[in-house]
């Protein structure tokens, strides 16, 4: 018998414990795999273009202030983001109310309410927005329908920082409603004014299923003008729904507080794959879900860098997974523009740039 795998895991401020795993033959013998083993890997995956712009964002005020910047919020939902950022010097707050006055403060890609800005602006903060262009689309239509004193069916979850955001662009005319199961007690002033709305990180399915009750109660519901559940959580969702019938197994790498990466999981398993998990990092997969798995399908969330899914595929590797079989579904060459703040701020330099790496992930 081979010796034990011995896999250390990420630092990133982590506890350096080695971790003895079991070894491929150990793990085969276990529950024998029917077939030859292989990896479908989702294509498109990982960082979108709003996530990438926000922690460029982040990087490029560091370059040029100094450290600390601090960051409303996770700028993004991922640990090993916000652990880097921290490591250069970037200080997390849940409130502006915690940031020193006068201190250069980045607004996280989820977006903030009026409340929020106003509450900065007291403290004389040097903000850089980094909200999602997307996100600010949102609160853009939220303002416009208010205006027009529409009622605003919000769907999302109550607590998600993209939801605090977007219901505070007017409190008053805006209800969240959570799920389908929620329509029942949704009233309205009037049924013939009234709207929906979405968060843009949903399970594309639920919010169909959300919005096809609510115009069952209310036939003269609007839709927004353009989708509002963005480019990014539609085609990794799409992605996923091609690998899940195929799949034993499906490995979404992203955090627990990622809602489009927790979205991923639930979709896998509700198209199909055996069992899935959302984990971190590499180091967090149990060796035991390979037991009789030939097929396993490997994607991330939105705000996930791709070091990450490689690290998972190195180990896929090692326990016979060496066969990577892209299943590409979309295709996306979306940049934005660095926050209107930055741009000022680097105007003339070389720094000055879009917001995006540009690069499609690769194997």
């Amino acid at each position: 018998m081979s010796a034990p795998v011995e896999n250390t895991s990420i630092s990133l401020g982590l506890p350096r414990v080695p971790k003895v795993r079991r070894t491929r033959e150990d793990v085969e013998a276990a529950a024998p795999v029917n077939g030859a083993k292989k990896v479908l890997l989702a294509a498109p995956r990982g960082y979108c273009a709003g996530v990438d712009r926000a922690v460029i964002a982040v990087e490029k005020a560091l370059e040029h202030y100094g450290a600390p910047v601090y960051v409303r919020k996770q700028i993004v939902h991922n640990r090993h983001v916000v652990e880097t950022l921290e490591a250069q010097g970037a200080i997390f707050v849940d409130e502006v109310e915690e940031v020193p006055e006068g201190s250069v403060t980045v607004f996280s890609a989820h977006g903030v309410s009026p409340a929020v800005v106003n509450a900065a602006e007291e403290r004389q903060l040097n903000t850089i927005d980094a909200t999602c262009p997307l996100v600010n689309k949102v609160h853009r239509e939220a303002v416009r329908f208010a205006k027009q004193d529409y009622d605003i069916l919000l769907i999302g979850h109550t607590g998600h920082e993209e939801v605090e955001g977007t219901a505070g662009e007017a409190p008053e005319h805006i209800q969240i409603v959570n799920s389908p199961d929620e329509v029942e007690q949704v009233t309205v002033r009037d049924p013939e004014k009234v709207v929906w709305l979405s968060q843009t990180t949903l399970s594309v399915d639920e919010t169909l299923e959300t919005v096809g009750r609510l115009k069952e109660k209310f036939p003269s519901l609007q839709n927004p003008p353009s989708d509002d559940i963005c480019y990014a959580t539609s085609n990794r969702q799409g992605a996923i729904k091609e690998i899940a019938p195929q799949a034993d197994l499906v490995i979404v790498v992203g955090s627990t507080n990622s809602s489009n990466s927790v979205r991923l999981k639930e979709v896998a398993l509700e198209y199909g794959a055996k069992q899935a998990y959302l984990v971190d990092f590499a180091h967090e997969v149990d060796e035991a879900w390979f037991e009789g798995v030939a097929t396993v399908g490997v994607t991330s969330g939105a705000s996930v860098p791709e070091v990450l899914v490689q690290d998972v595929l190195n180990l896929l590797s090692d326990y016979g997974y060496s066969d990577v079989e892209p299943v590409e579904t979309a295709t996306e060459d979306i940049l934005f523009s660095l926050p209107k703040e930055l741009r000022s701020a680097l105007k003339g330099t070389a720094e000055n740039h879009l917001g995006g790496r540009g690069a499609k992930p690769m194997r």
